[in-house]
């Protein structure tokens, strides 16, 4: 399918002819991909005034809807075989001049291979935006200048390297607790009076946050791996990454590949670096990272820190890493009740996101503030009921093993209900770890059979229900079996260790439908006890 090119150049008008150039993008782009990201990206490259192309290879009626509405913009989309045969996202349009990929597509997609031949680089989102704070700041003087505001930012300096006016970026990656982690960041910048947003993997197109009307003084940025992957320029104030585990291996093609993507967010940081003490893959990215003259290597840890480091003494979170005469002196920042909830893993969060703020000059009082405002999403741990004794916790967005240990780790016993997608991960360490713990296992899910082989290995002594169904009461029978191997004061928690797309949409459906599935057993319990 193709849709007709046509002229909607707003932001180029704005910014003047020559605004691609100046932000180094060329005219003719190709946009992979009609997910979020991609339209996102396909809008604001048009609007600038480049000719852009949107391959996909899907065609159905979503597809199609998407393409009329980018076709709006004078944007050409191309769904699903072309009349060569040819699939959409496997052919570089002539002309391409450089291709921006949404997260999803894999390194060795046919067209980033064509790409590759033809000298075309091929970049993310997070690279465009990255490339666009100038114009942003530019757009943002412009309106205020079109308001008669006197004190209207001036120009951008580049794109590249610091920008005038532009919002500073505090990154943050890893295998887990990416999400929760800027969303606690976010929390405490706005606790400091600070105008800031969470953006990037957390759901917010950065683009379009870095192009719009808002101004901020800094933004809590969540990046995947493969965001990072094809953000070659990127250069923040401050980065964390949390933890590394295998995952993703089946998109990267190795761990070392996939702890090299991860390590892309310290890349020439100015102030900190921020890394996990107790996982020490994440400082050896620090190590290998080539940052600004006096950034500082930042440590993190539940136990008691050492200088450089943000700890835990008596239940109190401490700072000994933005305080004078660090050798000798701490700053008490909250109390472990502040964190919600205060799991291990999440106060792990909770230290990572105020080394960061600390980065940026937050105060101590706004880092207890941010976190005691803080409210983690759905799906994230979350209490869900407590039915005849047995409490039941949804963490449908443990989507892989250390997710999932960490998960496992916060209760005791436990009744866990797991599988989904492997993505290649293997599950032999996991039940290791948390054998002891574990009262029985409902298995359900594409790749459930390798948790099977795990459990028989590791855990042979507890029960184990193979749940052969993909049908729409799969989980509601799964949540009977799971009650009716629990005794009174035992957890059942979903926490997959997998992927959901074998048997739903995304991790929200599934953990819409653990929750649903529980309270269809809370009324049957308080039908039968009335």
């Amino acid at each position: 399918m193709g849709s007709r090119q046509v002229s909607t150049t707003d932001l180029a008008d704005a910014l003047g002819p020559d605004a691609l150039g100046r932000f180094g993008l060329p005219g003719r782009i190709t946009v992979a991909g009609l997910g979020i990201s991609g339209i996102s990206a396909a809008r604001a490259l048009a609007r600038l005034g480049a000719h852009v192309t949107v391959v996909d290879n899907g065609d159905g009626d979503a597809h199609r809807a998407k393409a009329a509405e980018l076709a709006e913009l004078g944007i050409e989309v191309r769904l699903g075989r072309l009349p060569d045969g040819v699939r959409a996202g496997e052919g570089l349009p002539e002309g391409t001049e450089l291709v921006v990929t949404s997260p999803g597509w894999k390194p060795d997609s046919p067209l980033f291979l064509e790409a590759e031949k033809a000298g075309v680089d091929v970049v993310g989102d997070v690279e465009i935006a990255w490339r666009l704070r100038g114009a942003g700041v530019e757009l943002r003087a412009a309106r205020a200048a079109a308001a008669a505001e006197p004190d209207a930012a001036g120009p951008a300096d580049s794109a590249e390297g610091p920008v005038r006016g532009a919002a500073e970026w505090l990154a943050i990656t890893g295998t887990n607790g990416k999400t929760t982690t800027t969303q606690m960041l976010a929390s405490i910048l706005k606790a400091a009076g600070l105008r800031t947003a969470a953006v990037g993997n957390i759901g917010t197109p950065i683009i379009d946050v870095v192009l719009g009307e808002q101004e901020y003084d800094v933004l809590a940025v969540e990046l995947s791996s493969y965001q990072l992957h094809w953000a070659p320029s990127l250069r923040v104030h401050s980065a964390a990454v949390l933890n590394l585990a295998p995952d993703h291996l089946d998109w990267h093609g190795s761990m070392e590949a996939y702890a090299a993507d991860k390590g892309r967010i310290y890349e020439g940081n100015t102030v900190a670096c921020v890394y996990n003490v107790a996982d020490k893959a994440t400082e050896d990215l620090v190590a290998l990272a080539d940052v600004e003259e006096g950034c500082r290597a930042i440590g993190f840890t539940l136990g008691a820190p050492g200088p450089s480091m943000l700890g835990v003494v008596d239940g109190i979170l401490v700072d000994r890493a933005f305080v004078e005469n660090r050798q000798k002196n701490a700053q008490e920042l909250a109390q472990v009740e502040d964190v919600n909830p205060p799991a291990p893993h999440n106060i792990a969060n909770a230290l990572a996101a105020a080394a960061l703020a600390r980065a940026f000059g937050v105060e101590p009082r706004a880092v207890r503030d941010g976190l005691r405002d803080f409210r983690p999403d759905a799906h994230r741990v979350a209490y869900v009921d407590e039915v005849d004794g047995v409490t039941y916790i949804d963490d449908s967005k443990a989507t892989n093993t250390h997710a999932t240990e960490a998960s496992l780790a916060s209760f005791e016993p436990v009744v866990w209900i797991a599988g989904g997608l492997a993505k290649g991960a293997t599950f032999d360490e996991l039940v290791r770890k948390a054998a002891k713990r574990l009262r029985a296992a409902v298995l359900m899910g594409a790749d459930r059979a390798l948790i099977a082989e795990a459990l028989a290995r590791h855990a042979p002594e507890i029960p184990v229900v193979d749940l052969d169904r993909t049908d729409t009461g799969a989980m509601l029978a799964a949540v009977r079996e799971a009650a009716r191997l629990a005794e009174r004061g035992d957890t059942v928690l979903l926490a997959p260790g997998c992927a959901s797309m074998d048997m739903f949409a995304n991790y929200n459906e599934r953990g819409d439908a653990f929750a649903d599935a529980v309270r269809e057993l809370a009324a049957e319990s308080a039908a039968n006890t009335a």
